[in-house]
This record gives C-alpha cells, structure tokens and sequence, in this order.
C-alpha cells in the first residue's frame, strides 16, 4: 500500500486529489494535512473524512515537528506538495505570507524528506513560474523561469529549492506545472467559480482590463489523473507540464458563462487591471503525453457545463463559502471528528 502525505489536501486543487485517489487507487494510504486558512475547507472532504484509508490532520506546512511524526507515526513513503497560497490579487496586496508558506513551507517539508528519508516528492508548481507569453508559441519544460508575481515568485522559488535537494541530498522528485484549473470545489476568488457566483446573484462580472487576456484552461479531474501518472512513473529530477490545449480569452470564458446561466452579458463590468497582469499562457504537454502516456480527456464545454451544473446543486456550500460561515462550520466539524 502506498502511504502518502498529502499537504493542502482541504484546498481545491487537493480535496479533488484526494478524493479521486480514495476513489480509484483502493492500495493507497492518505494523510492529508491542512492548516485550514479561508480557501481550506473540511467539506471538501465531505464523505471520505472517516474514509479507512484517510486521515486527516489539522496543521501548517512550516510545523516541521509535527511533518515528522507524521512521517514517523504512518510510516509516510511519498510526500505531495498541494499547500500553497495561491491568488495572485492577494499576494500583490499582501506577499509575505506567500513566502512563508509558498517557500519556507515547502523548505520544512524538503527538510523533513530528507532527514526522514522519503522515496518521493512530488511539487504541485504552475505555469505562472514561466512569465507571460507573446501571441504565439507556449511553455515547455525548457522555458526559463521569469514570474511576475509574489505569488509566482514564491512557487518559482520554492521549485529551484526542490531542485536543489534533488542536486545536494540526492533527492528523488518531480515537479509538475500546470495550467488554469477549474471544477468543484474552487474557491470563488478565482475567475470561473466568481463569475458563476456572480451571475447567479444576478450581481455585476468584474473583467480586469479588455478581458482579452489569454489562459490556458484545464479541468481538475484531469490534472488529479495526471499528477498521479507522474507519482507513479514519472522520472526523478524531471518536470512535467500539465495543459489540456484550451487556450481561451477571459472575456470569452464570461461569455460562454452568462450563456450557459442564461444570464445577461449587460453583467459585464470592465475594471481596472491589475498590476503586471501576464497576457498570456499555454502549455505545451507534449512531454507527459509522449513520455506518460497522459491526455486529458474533458475539452472546456463540457467541463464547464459540469462545473456550473455543481455549484447550482451545492448552493449551500457557496453561501457559506461566501458569507464566512464555513469557517464557523468546518470548526465545528473538526472539534466533532
């Protein structure tokens, strides 16, 4: 059975991993450990909490001491670096906490890898470690690093520490970059879940700039599948980009959105960009496809579709996202565990 340490695993991208893993890999063991800030939510983890092969723990990353007794205690093989801080908005307002967790976290955990000897570290990085790119061509793992943002400052750093104890201590890693996630789950800070939210209240679409800004969109399923391609046959000291080819304009995505809701595009509110706001990103997957074996499989209508189908059947999950009320709740939800 392989025993997994899971960091951030009450988080989005994280709670859809752990989830799916619980659900399709029966031999694997999850500790998912979580500090708990405002994007960590134990209802993410809402019917597998007291799942057998999970267990969760209630800490921060930079808590070096308790890394290691859960190393010790559950016989921890393989560590899956999900915690982060990770909107760009807050790390312009407010970038020291994203060092602390972004780097010195990671740090803690590279350092409990390997004094406790770990076969393997997996970091969850993303695309926006490469910069911005012009109108044409896209990231490939040769793409030198150029962030333009303390939030992807700090993932830029905290990938060249992990290559560095790769290097120095010989430890066996890989680092995945993947591009603009979207699902269940998601915090309504980040673009697709606000806009659904928005115009599910019927309230106005704040668009940074003409919206004519360009990502590339993958839905979180298939990033879960492939971050676990990687765990399981990807090459130490390599890194893998994760894209599914969706390259789409902000604006485009707001529209495709009001569509789906049947709600009016008079919603749209232009607003002021943001400082250093990156153009554009795509991601050349060619690596992981070749060498993996990885596709993704659900193009951007359907997922879509599927994501605003979910936040229309969980709206009590958005209010209380919303309103503050889930802290409250997941609080109470830990102090009965």
């Amino acid at each position: 059975m392989k025993r997994i340490l899971v960091t951030g695993g009450a988080g989005f991208i994280g709670s859809n991993f752990v989830r799916w893993i619980l659900t399709e890999q029966p031999d694997c063991f999850i500790v998912n450990l979580d500090k708990l800030t405002y994007a960590g939510n134990l209802e993410n983890l809402e019917g597998f909490l007291k799942h057998p092969n999970h267990i969760f723990v209630k800490a921060d990353i930079n808590d070096g001491k308790t890394v290691e007794e859960i190393i010790d205690k559950h016989k921890i093989q393989t560590i899956i670096n999900f915690a982060a801080e990770s909107h760009v908005d807050r790390s312009i307002t407010g970038p020291k906490i994203f060092i602390e967790t972004n780097v010195t976290g990671t740090l803690t955990l590279l350092q409990a890898a390997c004094d406790k000897k770990i076969e393997r570290f997996i970091q969850i990085s993303t695309d926006e470690v490469y910069g911005q790119l012009g109108p044409t061509g896209k990231f490939t793992e040769q793409t030198p690093l150029s962030p333009n943002s303390p939030y992807s400052a700090s993932k830029a750093a905290a990938d060249l520490l992990v290559k560095a104890f790769g290097h120095t201590w010989g430890l066996n890693y890989s680092i995945t970059r993947c591009s603009n996630n979207y699902g269940p789950f998601q915090f309504p800070e980040k673009m697709i879940p606000l806009m659904i939210n928005n115009a599910l209240n019927d309230k106005p679409l704040p668009v940074y700039g003409d919206g004519l800004h360009v990502r590339d969109w993958i839905h979180v399923e298939d990033h879960c599948k492939a971050i676990w391609k990687v765990l399981a046959e990807g090459k130490s000291g390599e890194t893998y980009n994760i894209g599914s080819s969706c390259e789409k304009q902000n604006i485009e995505v707001v529209k495709t959105i009001l569509k789906l809701l049947k709600k009016p595009e008079s919603l749209i509110t232009f607003v002021k960009d943001r400082p250093g706001h990156d153009k554009r990103y795509a991601m050349d997957s060619s690596k992981i496809n070749s060498q993996l074996g990885w596709q993704s499989l659900i193009n951007f209508e359907d997922g879509l579709k599927k994501t605003i189908d979910w936040y229309l059947q969980n709206k009590k999950w958005l209010s209380r996202i919303t309103s503050g009320q889930y802290q409250q709740y997941y609080q109470q939800m830990y102090a009965n565990r």
